[in-house]
């Protein structure tokens, strides 16, 4: 039975290759490979969560939860040097393939580490964002939401991109059961982006 994104499957072979994600002003090279997600080319949903995420001149602490390989941790990092970026995953070979595309791409500002959901994150942060992995499921998309909530300062921010068919309404449901503050930034070609605010 093959494995998804979201386990480890150290005996895949690998099938690496290049991608470009064009961010701003910004050309990022970064290395997919078999096994993570999206392996082929930045998905839509991600690069619709970077049009619309706005992040304050004030925020210095940055988490991306479900990082990848590492496009969104990596391009926010790139656009905001006077930030730190953590970004997490439970896929190794993700992790590896973030941390290359981190060097590649000369980013000293951001952090690639193992965690399940929020298992191993200590630190309070200004802005978490993801582009949560639906197929492992509403538990652990939910776990997710929780555990930045509780992982946010007061007025910190989540901001999440996820498809409608693949359960947009119940995660915005789910938000606002968490949040003070909901909103519904963008919808493009049935993704929804999603901002909530922290009200303490």
């Amino acid at each position: 039975m093959s494995k998804q994104y979201f386990e480890n499957n150290p005996n895949l072979r690998k099938n690496e290759h290049k991608i470009t994600l064009y961010y701003k002003q910004y050309l990022i090279d970064l290395t997919s490979d078999a096994g993570v997600f999206s392996k082929n080319t930045v998905d839509y949903g991600t690069n619709a969560l970077l049009k619309s995420l706005v992040i304050a001149p004030h925020v210095k602490h940055i988490l991306d939860v479900g990082c990848g390989y590492g496009p969104i941790g990596i391009a926010i990092a790139k656009d905001n040097p006077d930030a730190l970026v953590d970004m997490i995953d439970v896929n190794e070979r993700a992790l590896e393939l973030a941390k290359r595309n981190l060097v590649h791409n000369n980013i000293t500002n951001a952090n690639v580490f193992l965690s399940y959901a929020f298992q191993n994150v200590t630190k309070m942060y200004d802005l978490i964002v993801t582009n949560p992995p639906i197929r492992a499921g509403k538990k652990v998309v939910h776990e997710i939401f929780e555990g930045a909530f509780d992982h946010l300062n007061d007025k910190g921010e989540l901001w999440v991109v996820i498809r409608k068919a693949q359960g947009a309404p119940s995660a915005l449901e789910k938000i606002k059961t968490l949040f003070g503050k909901v909103n519904i930034v963008n919808r493009d070609k049935g993704y929804y982006i999603i901002q909530a605010i922290k009200n303490l």
